[in-house]
């Protein structure tokens, strides 16, 4: 238990925080999911608005420290090759 008036107020920040980066980090996964489901059904255009959509937001989680920098940057990336493979196996 936090003893200090500073430390009571940290652990409320973090509290709050903990619900707002929850909410945050399922919307990252939501996006990413329905790129995957859409390469995994082979649908091109839905795969590249899918992609379209989730790269901002996977670029913002990495600005925000929902994400490290480098972990949403790879994200962007793998996505981005997958699609891209798509697109050349047709």
């Amino acid at each position: 238990m936090a003893h200090t008036k500073q430390a009571r107020k940290r652990l409320r920040q973090a509290e709050r925080r903990t619900v707002v980066n929850r909410g945050r980090r399922s919307r990252v996964r939501t996006y990413v999911r329905r790129v995957e489901d859409a390469l995994a059904a082979g649908d091109k255009d839905a795969a590249v608005a899918a992609l379209k959509a989730a790269e901002p937001v996977l670029a913002r989680s990495g600005q925000q420290g929902i994400l490290r920098a480098n972990t949403s940057a790879r994200r962007i990336s793998r996505l981005t090759r997958l699609v891209n493979a798509m697109g050349a196996a047709e």
